[in-house]
């Protein structure tokens, strides 16, 4: 997820926040966070993914449910927007180790 435009708006005093919410987002919809991390201009997700939904509709609401809560809580001095676009990759199960 990046922000967009890639302008530095994820601070370093919300950004925990703002990880535990977005772990929220994806335990609610059945996925496992494995792991989350994130830089002022984007923000990166390893997560086990479960099939019962496809991975553009979880992103989507992933964006338009942390946009909602960053702009709720008025944590950037202008609008906050995610960037359209976004990259993923797959790594199956075996492939992971921890």
């Amino acid at each position: 997820m990046a922000v967009k435009y890639r302008a530095s708006l994820i601070q370093p005093d919300w950004k925990e926040q703002l990880q535990k919410y977005i772990t929220g987002i994806i335990q609610n919809y059945g996925h496992k966070m494995l792991a989350i991390n994130n830089m002022p201009d984007h923000l990166h997700m390893f997560f086990g993914f479960r099939p019962n939904q496809s991975l553009a509709d979880l992103i989507r609401i992933v964006k338009s449910e942390s946009t909602k809560w960053i702009n709720d809580k008025q944590f950037t001095p202008a609008v906050f927007n995610c960037r359209r676009d976004m990259a993923h990759f797959h790594i199956r199960g075996r492939m992971y180790k921890r």
